[in-house]
């Protein structure tokens, strides 16, 4: 595992219980042939809603539940300002942003929830 991603992964297991911590996310279906950016205050817990498909909509329609990629904020207007900058690039960038973190498209969730 590469040292960014244990940092990242390790980050977020010590942050996740504080206060202001605030999240972009990138999910994917099985294939990895769909991709949806989200902001969330709650990580864990709006992956659970993705995975669980509780919430209707795009993520539930084409089957996103597959945590690829996400950064921490401290701020959440940081947050939504970087979300509608990824949401306004093309695949070929979250493609890369992916790439970054976690070549081999794991499913971070079972990582933060240790």
């Amino acid at each position: 595992m590469e040292d960014k991603f244990k940092s990242i992964i390790l980050s977020h297991n010590q942050t996740a219980s504080s206060r202001n911590q605030y999240y972009i996310y990138i999910i994917t279906n099985y294939h990895n042939t769909v991709l949806y950016v989200g902001v969330t205050s709650n990580l864990i817990k709006r992956i659970y809603e993705h995975k669980n498909k509780v919430v209707k909509g795009f993520t539930n329609t084409y089957n996103c539940n597959k945590l690829v990629y996400f950064e921490i904020f401290s701020d959440i207007q940081e947050a939504i300002k970087r979300e509608k900058y990824i949401k306004g690039k093309k695949r070929s960038f979250k493609l890369d942003l992916i790439q970054s973190l976690n070549p081999n498209w794991l499913d971070l969730y079972d990582m933060i929830t240790q």
